[in-house]
């Protein structure tokens, strides 16, 4: 394996650490149509638990890909958004979006 193809798989590691877990894609997709509260989040995505949810939330902005802000209203509205680092992904998200109208739901591949 050449020293190009060793630093691409680690490349991508660094990329699946940040977007791991069955949520995540869903999530950033959400966020990339415009910021959103999480109960907006919850019914979007039917079955997803609060903890999952939540979990999914904060790693996410322990990663610097969402913003978190925080409304002084009553009660507390907080409204999460994509930084110019998970804004970066939606190129990503679109070629999946193709990728899946192509081949989702075919066996084809196999």
């Amino acid at each position: 394996m050449s020293k190009e193809d060793e630093q691409c798989l680690i490349s991508i590691r660094e990329a699946l650490e940040v977007v791991r877990g069955k949520w995540a894609i869903l999530v950033l997709t959400l966020l990339s149509l415009g910021p959103q509260r999480f109960n907006q989040m919850r019914r979007h995505l039917d079955n997803v638990s609060i903890k999952s949810l939540t979990d999914v939330l904060r790693h996410f902005e322990q990663h610097g890909v969402i913003n978190r802000q925080v409304f002084p209203t009553s009660p507390v509205t907080v409204e999460y958004s994509l930084t110019d680092k998970g804004r970066a992904y939606i190129p990503v998200l679109r070629e999946m979006r193709i990728w899946g109208e192509t081949w989702g739901g075919t066996s084809e591949a196999l």
